[in-house]
């Protein structure tokens, strides 16, 4: 079974990214299972902090929930035409102290996907994390992208994905994923 670990980077309620995100975990293939975990009470990143209370226990938590996960999918908005802070800072505290970054980060698989209001989907966020990722060591998975344009209209009243063609679109990228880190944990696989 591969194990996937995703988190939203947005902490509103009715977020469109929290919703797609709920929708990959419903859709994951039979061999693959999709934990969700929250940034939410991660704190503004302080290295006064980190140096006199440590690595606060939220952060911890997210930590050790990646580093026993088999990949990471890190579901993104876009806020003017870029990473979302909140996301970022989340991230940042993931890399402290810098020698756990191999353990949290190096040679993990990651996919990215994201939802907007707008009609782009998120390309821009997702390229702008491009850089960061790469930096961390973390394996970006190229085989897919799941950008949701126009996405407001796509959530129910119940505020969940429902719209046919997104879920299936979904359903596609999630499937590439696990079997991207699946094949890639075989030996001999390339």
């Amino acid at each position: 079974m591969v194990r996937i670990v995703g988190f939203s980077g947005s902490l509103r309620r009715a977020s469109l990214n929290s919703a797609l995100l709920r929708a990959a975990a419903s859709l994951m293939p039979a061999d693959g299972s999709l934990q969700i975990e929250s940034i939410a009470g991660i704190p503004l990143y302080n290295a006064d902090d980190e140096s006199t209370t440590g690595i606060p226990a939220s952060v911890q938590h997210l930590k050790d929930a990646i580093a026993g996960a088999d990949g990471l999918l890190l579901v993104t908005p876009e806020y003017n035409n870029s990473i979302p802070g909140v996301t970022k800072n989340a991230i940042d505290w993931l890399s402290r102290p810098p020698s756990d970054v191999p353990r949290v980060f190096r040679g993990r698989p990651v996919a990215i996907a994201g939802a907007s209001p707008g009609g782009f989907g998120t390309i821009l966020s997702q390229n702008a994390w491009l850089p960061v990722l790469r930096t961390l060591g973390a394996d970006l998975w190229a085989g897919g992208r799941l950008l949701v344009s126009r996405a407001a209209g796509l959530v129910g009243p119940d505020g969940e994905l429902s719209d046919p063609a997104t879920r299936q679109a979904i359903q596609k990228f999630v499937a590439g994923f696990v079997s991207y880190v699946r094949d890639r944990a075989r030996p001999g696989s390339t």
